[in-house]
């Protein structure tokens, strides 16, 4: 599962961060045309004026824009209205079974997705990633990153082939690092795997719960062990790049978008895949089971899949869009800072993040509480 079709999910992807769009997006002759307003629960920064006002402009549809900061929020505040409150959602890709299982969200009218607007392979490896249960379809992917490792480049340079997860947990990071608990966890073990000191794959402990925890406490033992490289831990994108820009990280497990930001404030960030392979994730657009608009939901959808909208997105989150066609509208920019975090074979490398049922998230959860207050 960690290792689908990676090239065929890129090819004509070419986006990562950052980047001006070659045309400007207008409404275009014949686009659906809606009413009424659109709730949408979404990450936080994902969605700017310039992008709900071009939808606005596009469709006739208000859009309400309600901002969260991790999957756990979102999970936790859906359930608590039974489903209710908001039009579109958008978690991981990864996760929607943990939706599907407490009744969250509705299967979609694949008729009322214009489905060729988004790239065959990201659409094919989504059924497996978590898109897809029981045979019926909960989301659709509109977006791909990693968390790979940010590094200050005057401080501690790397290149890759030789930069490592374990390049955060060594002794020339003391003092210096910024990590999310629970992923972190991951990343060392991906390290630990490499060097061979996990009693069996890292894959593994997605599987069953006994493997969660065989695994696990070899990995938590090794992170208390060196968590004095800790300077901050983050928990949001906010948090992230606050650990660079004014509390002394200088190096980092993080998103791709948070090197590419703290980059375009003119810090020396560099992004880079390390040689165990960066921790990749989909995204993308699920409907809550007490969804009200419907339409504009849909509507939603099929706006963002267009290659302005994708684009557009791209420029304003550094994050690359699933949508066919958007690559082709990015900056330079955003194809250098491709090529720098994905050299040689890097893309051959991600590690695509499995399922996590509601099992693993709950003992997962335990870990990182337990390495947050060693």
């Amino acid at each position: 599962m960690s290792r689908l079709h990676r090239r065929g999910l890129l090819k004509g992807a070419g986006a990562a961060a950052g980047l001006a769009l070659a045309a400007p997006l207008v409404a275009r002759p014949g686009f659906a045309q809606g009413s009424g307003t659109l709730n949408i629960f979404a990450w936080a920064g994902y969605l700017n004026d310039e992008i709900l006002g071009a939808f606005k402009e596009a469709t006739g549809i208000t859009p309400n824009y309600t901002p969260y900061g991790t999957n756990d929020e979102l999970l936790n505040q859906l359930r608590a209205n039974n489903g209710a409150g908001f039009d579109l959602i958008w978690p991981t890709v990864d996760r929607v079974p943990n939706y599907v299982e407490f009744g969250l969200v509705q299967p979609l009218d694949e008729a009322k997705i214009e489905v060729a607007k988004v790239l065959p392979s990201a659409w094919e490896n989504s059924t497996n990633l978590g898109a897809v249960v029981d045979g019926k379809r909960y989301q659709v992917p509109t977006d791909w990153g990693t968390e790979a490792v940010a590094f200050d480049k005057e401080q501690m340079p790397l290149e890759y082939g030789k930069a490592s997860y374990g390049d955060i947990w060594g002794e020339a990071a003391a003092g210096k690092a910024t990590v999310r608990a629970h992923s972190a966890l991951v990343g060392l073990g991906l390290w630990l795997e490499a060097e061979g000191k996990l009693p069996r794959p890292l894959l593994d402990a997605f599987k069953t719960p006994e493997a969660q925890v065989e695994i696990f406490d070899v990995i938590l033992a090794e992170a208390v062990a060196r968590k004095g490289n800790i300077i901050q831990f983050w928990n949001n994108e906010n948090e992230a790049q606050g650990a660079f820009r004014v509390n002394g990280a200088a190096i980092g497990q993080t998103w791709d978008s948070t090197a590419a930001a703290l980059s375009k404030e003119g810090l020396p960030v560099g992004f880079i895949a390390p040689k165990e392979g960066a921790l990749a994730w989909m995204e993308g657009l699920s409907i809550p089971s007490g969804a009200e608009n419907l339409d504009a939901a849909y509507a939603f959808i099929n706006w963002f899949l267009t290659p302005e909208a994708g684009a557009m997105y791209t420029n304003a989150t550094s994050i690359n869009s699933t949508a066919v066609g958007s690559a082709d509208l990015l900056s330079d920019e955003a194809k250098a800072f491709f090529a720098a975090a994905y050299p040689g074979d890097a893309l051959d490398k991600l590690w695509w993040w499995p399922i996590q049922e509601s099992w693993y998230v709950t003992k997962r959860n335990e870990y990182q509480d337990r390495f947050l207050s060693a």
